[in-house]
């Protein structure tokens, strides 16, 4: 979270109180998260895999929060920030055996190795990870995603979920963003067989319908990695009978297309190009 400023007051009244000015964000609501697109919803994911990441290897040593719901978050430009810091702790579990290192979840408990050192191994870690898989990565990562990378994101949310020698943030953030290439496009592509004629510089200002997910209320607005994709996902809608190439790109670089149920009305626009199914 951005700290822009801090007063440390000691009075009679308040002592050794710390007021903090950090940057506004949104209150983070689960279902609306739901709704979103899954773009927007990988890169809360991934935001939230740095923390982590970050909060193992803190210049303070392994921290952990220990009330890790999303009321404790905000959204700040797309990006999940922990907004509430008053139940994060240094401290490692002491042990004498591995007994000692129990972890009880609603779902499921765990038993980590107690270290020679007397501290049970990992423990803050594995406590955040493991809470980043029941209030995040299970909800957000899975859902409506791509079919192309659902093998990979079944990984990373077992792994987390199973905590075992792969589930750790890294791990997490090694995994490329949608956009890195085409390769995830095209392992789920199929050939289209539907003709489309280009306009260049034109824009279909209504014929308008709407579908899910998408970035616009009111229209059908999906990011895609080509003009192959496009053609895929409107064969894919039957009232889709053209679409527009915006010179709008999504955090990853898709760029967003408008799909449309009619080409009778088109307009002149040097920023765009439609795409006109041709029909027999």
């Amino acid at each position: 979270f951005q700290l822009y400023g801090y007063c440390y007051q000691d009075s009679n009244d308040i002592p050794d109180t710390l007021t903090t000015i950090t940057e506004l964000g949104s209150p983070l609501e689960m279902i609306q998260l739901l709704q979103t697109s899954w773009e927007d919803r990988f890169r809360i994911c991934l935001s939230l895999a740095r923390l982590l990441h970050y909060l193992a290897h803190s210049p303070l040593g392994s921290v952990t929060l220990l009330d890790f719901r999303p009321r404790q978050f905000v959204i700040v430009d797309g990006e999940l920030k922990v907004t509430d810091l008053d139940d994060a702790s240094i401290e490692e579990s002491s042990c004498t055996s591995n007994s000692d290192c129990f972890m009880e979840f609603p779902a499921r408990n765990f038993t980590l190795p107690c270290s020679v050192e007397g501290r049970c191994q990992s423990m803050n870690e594995k406590r955040n990870l493991y809470n980043a898989y029941r209030f995040f990565f299970t909800y957000l990562l899975p859902h409506s995603a791509p079919s192309s990378l659902r093998p990979l994101l079944d990984k990373i949310v077992n792994a987390t979920g199973n905590l075992n020698k792969h589930g750790n943030a890294k791990y997490f953030l090694f995994y490329p963003s949608p956009s890195v290439n085409s390769e995830f496009t095209q392992k789920c592509m199929k050939s289209a067989n539907t003709k489309y004629r280009r306009v260049p510089e034109a824009f279909i200002p209504d014929e308008n319908y709407r579908c899910w997910p998408s970035y616009h209320h009111k229209g059908c607005l999906l990011s895609v990695f080509d003009v192959n994709e496009a053609i895929e996902i409107c064969d894919s809608y039957s009232q889709c009978k053209a679409f527009v190439l915006t010179n709008q790109t999504t955090w990853t670089g898709r760029q967003l297309v408008f799909f449309k149920m009619a080409s009778n009305h088109i307009m002149p626009d040097p920023d765009k190009i439609t795409y006109v199914k041709v029909t027999d």
